[in-house]
């Protein structure tokens, strides 16, 4: 085996009040960056927090199910609507299996996904599809993006998955693609959740952010 994280370390060692730690990213105008929590998490979140399952050995990673643009019905993640159709005949292993897997990194600049679901996401707002640029007078009629992760919906409004660099006064969306498979959830929506993370009972709580 590799090397423990130091974190799981502590769990075994009963260092930890209790086995979880919650991560609260700011956006950049704020004071800080952010804040870690080992042993607890802020409770003021406690019950907001939606539960959604790790998958497998996916470190911090759960299924996606879903993209959705405001209240319309299309699911813009490319090849959930084949999966989904078949859920009548699919046990819940054999879906999560089949399903998308979105991991949580704060390590992670951006969204990064497929190119077939950014491409058609992008259209959908009127954004370019190659440099993600989108008129900023646009950005005040947008409407949330849906994202579902382990059957719950987890939203991102415009002026977070939109960056707007005030110096150029140049709007484009948080997102590229890179994988196929395994979508990375990273700062961007992580600074529109609060996150909560249970070693023990594998399974991450996320909460929309007030700000």
């Amino acid at each position: 085996g590799g090397v423990k994280a130091p974190v799981d370390t502590m769990v075994d060692q009963n260092i930890l009040k209790e086995p979880l730690f919650g991560v609260k990213l700011f956006r950049s105008s704020e004071k800080s960056n952010g804040e870690i929590t080992f042993g607890s998490y802020d409770k003021s979140y406690a019950n907001k927090l939606s539960w959604v399952d790790v998958y497998g050995n996916y470190f911090w990673a759960t299924t996606m199910e879903g993209i959705y643009y405001g209240d319309e019905p299309t699911n813009y993640l490319y090849g959930a609507d084949k999966i989904n159709s078949l859920s009548g005949s699919l046990t819940p292993q054999e879906k999560a299996r089949a399903s998308r897997k979105a991991l949580l990194d704060t390590g992670s600049s951006l969204l990064y996904g497929d190119a077939f679901t950014l491409a058609a996401m992008s259209k959908r707002i009127g954004a370019d599809v190659m440099s993600g640029e989108i008129p900023c007078s646009a950005v005040p009629n947008l409407k949330p993006f849906r994202f579902v992760l382990g059957g719950k919906s987890f939203y991102m409004n415009p002026n977070e998955y939109i960056y707007h660099d005030e110096a150029s006064g140049v709007c484009e969306v948080q997102w590229m693609p890179v994988s196929e498979y395994l979508w990375v959830l990273g700062i961007p929506f992580l600074q529109s959740h609060y996150t909560v993370y249970n070693i023990k009972e594998h399974k991450i709580g996320l909460a929309k952010m007030a700000h």
